[in-house]
């Protein structure tokens, strides 16, 4: 449906499929003058149907909805209409769901049961071109930023330390006097971890193993 008497003001469209929900929302809206309700749709895609037909400013969007999801009707919304910012309001607060609407292109993200002012500074702030979360979500996001990256597992997780730095020079094309050298391990041990290595990974030659590790990315120059 969608509301004619919209007048000047952050132009909002609500997409949320229960009643209750819009109900509240544009009883919010309708209290605040810097606030218009121009529209409300009940699945995703009439919500992506209105919102290129109405352009509001700002589309408050629940992630699950009939027909096209709150994911999919964001994206469509931006496509058409890039300028238009998309408020997420949702009772879902898992990672997948937040990355996904952020990757989508929403600009805020709120759980359901935020407080009124919170809403209505979310509204401004992302019609302003701001990005917005709420405190359980920002959380989680500071969070994940601060923590520092898990390290690469090392390849061939079946060899050993010593084996994946034998194995790293073959690859570099050191015979087995200059691994030895280089190492400084006797020949005859350079030869046991080449055996070990070939056996390990089900290989039959030092050729094959080279082609292998280089393809893994071992084999740097040796200084």
């Amino acid at each position: 449906m969608t509301t004619p008497s919209a007048g000047p003001g952050i132009r909002v469209l609500i997409a949320d499929d229960h009643p209750v929900v819009r109900d509240g929302l544009r009883v919010l809206i309708d209290s605040l003058p810097g606030l218009a309700l121009v529209g409300e749709a009940d699945t995703g895609t009439k919500a992506v149907q209105l919102a290129v037909t109405l352009k509001p400013d700002v589309v408050i969007m629940d992630l699950e909805m009939p027909q096209l999801d709150g994911i999919a009707a964001t994206r469509q919304i931006l496509r058409a209409l890039p300028g238009t910012a998309v408020l997420v309001l949702t009772m879902f607060e898992d990672d997948d769901k937040v990355h996904s609407a952020l990757r989508a292109g929403a600009r805020g993200y709120l759980l359901k049961g935020a407080l009124q002012d919170e809403i209505i500074r979310a509204i401004s702030a992302v019609a302003a071109g701001g990005a917005v979360f709420g405190a359980e979500v920002a959380a989680r996001v500071i969070g994940q930023l601060a923590d520092p990256p898990p390290a690469a597992a090392p390849p061939f997780p079946r060899l050993t330390a010593r084996e994946r730095e034998v194995l790293d020079l073959l690859a570099a094309g050191l015979p087995t006097r200059s691994i030895a050298a280089r190492l400084t391990l006797s020949e005859k041990t350079v030869a046991n971890h080449l055996s070990s290595i070939l056996a390990k990974l089900g290989l039959a030659t030092r050729a094959e193993a080279i082609v292998l590790a280089r393809d893994a990315g071992l084999g740097r120059r040796p200084d």
